[in-house]
């Protein structure tokens, strides 16, 4: 799950520092452009400022949500025969399958209730990316 939050800050402190969540390494271009993952058990929240999400976006090549404030985002073994099947079942794709600076292949469908769906791919291990530029906890960036 992603939570774009005007208060970054304050979302950081409940999820990581108050409710204990491990936050793990992640891409970010720095300034306005914040994202932390935090490990909620068997599922990761990603918290992302307005102007991350507005980067993701880019990348992926889908149109900016406004006003939508939560974006499901679920790891798959093969993204392209997932987007495959989506759109076989009548599901309209916003963002073709593209390979992101962090290395992963994701792409977005419109999904229900509004919500967008982004399909992520690991190209490689965490314990590779984290050694690429642009990966870093928001405290060390």
């Amino acid at each position: 799950m992603i939570i774009e939050t005007d208060d970054f800050d304050e979302a950081l402190r409940f999820y990581r520092d108050v409710l204990g969540m491990t936050e793990q390494p992640a891409f970010g271009s720095g300034g306005d452009d914040r994202v932390a993952i935090l490990h909620a058990g068997l599922a990761t929240i990603e918290l992302a400022s307005p102007t991350h999400t507005r980067n993701i976006d880019a990348i992926e090549g889908a149109p900016h949500a406004a006003g939508s404030k939560l974006r499901l985002a679920l790891e798959v073994d093969d993204t392209e025969a997932t987007v495959a099947a989506t759109e076989g079942a009548g599901v309209p794709t916003i963002a073709t399958p593209t390979i992101t600076p962090f290395r992963s292949l994701n792409a977005r469908v419109q999904g229900p209730s509004g919500w967008q769906v982004t399909f992520f791919e690991e190209l490689e291990p965490l314990e590779e990316r984290v050694h690429s530029e642009g990966f870093a906890t928001d405290d060390q960036r």
